[in-house]
């Protein structure tokens, strides 16, 4: 993330242009986690987060968040990811982007960071760097696409091209005259030398441009009802005569109009980073829980609607909120250690639609039978097979059902448990399982896995 980026809003606003209405905005449809593809940067920069496989089971069971991106390629963390079907990126830091232009240091990248995963955790994605043309830094930006080039040839030689992308993240620093979104275009410089490979690239191997659009960098006190998506007199650029009434729609059309004078108006755009903080420095306006939670909110509502922007329209953008928990280790303004939607004992700091209805209430009195924390791996499958062999339904968790993923002994044996418990009648002892079972007023069920009650 840059943060150093004030730019992107019009100067002055328009005064004859009707109100714009949020109402399509805040229709939030929960069960649409898939076709929405909503997705959130995992960063770990902080020392008070919870385990890795406690954060991929409560995105899988209790969210409807279908996708993560990662800022290295943790093994702790991929592994964590295994069997859940949630789709991954990774990322190759920054200092590492000058040794893979090596194809013999790609490959065994690959070997190394990818391969003892996938298929298993559903690698999607690897990000080679990021921002790091607004680095400045020539030697980076020397050997971004040529590193992008033999990570592929890499994907190449293990089968892997056809289902791993590679791609690269940008900040909206790469931009120059974006003031109106039609007439932006990319720097001087990066334009044809870095940008113009970079793309061609891309389109052979069907991989999207990813870019950090963040309304928050690009606001005044002004323009803050324009970032936020608040009601507003709305902004016309004046060579299309197209109305713009928040900033993020403005910032993806000038990223649009850029790739389009290089002529790769036909490549996908990824959001790959876009978030507000919800705390900052003092007397800073806008800043604070309500105001994140109100921004993140419409976000959500905005890539579930399908409904683009002025010069995409009826455009879905593949999305990654930043970030999933604050990050108290960063340096930086106070802002920067506060984007986190969720806190460390992952409970949400904010509502902004995208828990499960089932998390977010349980019927009264409905009880369900679950696996006791710390239950032993071993105990747990006998309680698969006792009820499994007394011939109850066990097909939801057999690989093809409902239930199967994820694939892990733990999830399998609660769904098992949570049947007996219930075909017999709901009865305390019926949850015992040799004391590896507990009664649950939380409805387990997630997605199209419905738990017995």
């Amino acid at each position: 993330m840059n943060y150093v980026l004030p730019f992107l809003y019009f100067s002055s606003f328009t005064s004859s242009v009707s109100m714009f209405n949020l109402v399509g905005l805040l229709i939030i449809c929960l069960t649409g986690g898939a076709e929405a593809s909503i997705g959130v940067n995992y960063g770990t920069l902080a020392n008070n987060l919870p385990p890795p496989h406690q954060v991929a089971e409560f995105l899988l069971h209790s969210t409807v968040i279908n996708r993560v991106r990662l800022f290295d390629a943790d093994p702790q963390i991929l592994q964590a990811f295994a069997n859940t079907g949630i789709a991954v990126t990774v990322t190759v830091p920054n200092d590492q982007v000058p040794h893979l232009t090596n194809l013999t240091s790609a490959q065994k990248w690959i070997s190394d960071q990818i391969q003892p995963h996938y298929p298993s955790t559903n690698i999607i994605r690897i990000l080679v760097g990021n921002e790091v043309i607004s680095t400045a830094n020539h030697l980076l930006i020397r050997t971004l696409v040529p590193a992008m080039q033999s990570l592929h040839t890499a994907l190449v030689s293990a089968s892997l091209h056809r289902r791993i992308q590679i791609s690269t993240p940008h900040s909206l620093g790469i931009l120059s005259g974006s003031t109106p979104p039609s007439s932006a275009k990319f720097r001087r410089g990066y334009n044809t030398q870095v940008l113009k490979p970079l793309l061609s690239f891309l389109r052979a191997t069907s991989s999207p441009f990813v870019v950090n659009p963040y309304p928050f960098f690009g606001y005044s006190i002004e323009t803050l009802d324009f970032a936020l998506a608040r009601p507003n007199p709305g902004l016309i650029d004046r060579h299309t005569k197209l109305l713009y009434t928040n900033m993020l729609d403005a910032q993806l059309d000038s990223v649009y109009s850029a790739m389009d004078k290089l002529g790769f108006s036909d490549v996908e755009i990824v959001i790959g980073e876009i978030g507000w903080p919800s705390e900052g420095d003092r007397d800073q306006i806008g800043v604070d829980v309500s105001t994140a939670a109100e921004f993140n909110k419409n976000l959500v509502a905005r890539v579930d609607s399908g409904t683009g922007t002025p010069l995409m329209p009826n455009r879905s953008f593949e999305t990654y909120i930043f970030a999933l928990f604050n990050e108290n280790l960063k340096s930086g303004p106070t802002s920067e250690r506060n984007f986190g939607i969720l806190r460390s004992d992952l409970t949400p700091l904010y509502d902004i639609g995208i828990l499960r209805p089932k998390v977010r209430s349980s019927n009264p009195g409905s009880r369900w039978c679950v696996a006791k924390a710390g239950a032993e791996t071993v105990a747990l499958q006998r309680n698969i097979d006792y009820v499994c062999g007394l011939g109850l339904d066990c097909r939801p968790i057999i690989e093809g059902g409902l239930c199967y993923l994820p694939n892990t002994v733990k999830a399998h044996s609660e769904y098992a448990m949570n049947l007996f418990y219930q075909t017999m009648g709901k009865y305390k002892f019926d949850c015992d399982f040799e004391n590896t079972g507990e009664i649950t007023t939380m409805d387990p069920s997630y997605g199209n896995c419905e738990y017995q009650v």
